[in-house]
This record gives structure tokens, sequence and C-alpha cells, in this order.
């Protein structure tokens, strides 16, 4: 049972969305001086306006590993979504112990006014940890 898993606090792991030219997209980057195993992310996108409640459909990712100090590429996202709270789930192992964080994206936060230089990527990015 989940209630029966010792989640331990995630640490130096963030998810940024960043802007490369013309098109977004969304990475995780590890800044742990250890490699994250088997690494799956929940994407989805929610949220309501006044007439309607709006949602994404349900995106898994799924990548093998994620060296100390690397990043990997999560999926590109579309303009057309940041009025939502965009979700990431994001659940990995270090040494045989599952670590699990929600990385939300509030609506309109993903903004060209928001954007700060992320060393990693050498791109400008919203580096949310």
């Amino acid at each position: 049972m989940k209630k029966d898993i010792d989640f331990s606090p995630v640490k130096n792991v963030h998810v940024v969305i960043a802007k490369d030219n013309d098109s977004w997209r969304v990475f995780l980057i590890n800044r742990n001086k250890m490699t994250l195993e088997n690494v799956m992310v929940t994407s989805r996108g929610y949220g309501e306006t006044k007439t309607e409640t709006q949602k994404t459909s349900v995106l898994r990712h799924m990548i093998p590993y994620v060296d100390s100090g690397e990043y990997a590429l999560i999926e590109p996202i579309d303009e057309s979504v940041f009025h939502l709270n965009n979700e990431y789930w994001v659940s990995y192992f270090i040494d045989e112990q599952v670590y699990d964080k929600k990385f939300i994206f509030v609506p309109d936060s993903i903004i060209e006014d928001n954007l700060t230089f992320i060393e990693e990527l050498k791109m400008k990015g919203i580096l949310h940890d």
C-alpha cells in the first residue's frame, strides 16, 4: 500500500519550462550527486474559466536515468495551455529509495517576464523547485 512506502523529501530535482527560439519545452534537472533511476513523469493541465472546466490529456513519460548534474527532456509544451495549471508529477529512485513530488506551474506563470537563465540548459526558463 502507498501508505506503507517511505517517501523521502525531494531535494535538488527541478522541473523547468524553457524557451528555445520560438518553442517551449519541459525539462527535468538533477542537481543531486547521485543518479536518478527509473524516472516516471506524469503531466497534465487543468483549470476553470468562467463558463467551463478545462483539462488536457494525461501523458506519461519514462526516463531510464538522469545522471548527476544532467537534465532530460520531458516534453514540448504549447503556449495554448499556459492559462491552465500545468502539473508534473515526478517519481524516481535513488539507491532503491523512492522519491515523489508534484510540480505545479500555476495559470499564467509561464510568461517572458518570469524567465531566468538556467545554467544547465544554456537557455532561459522558469525553474520550479
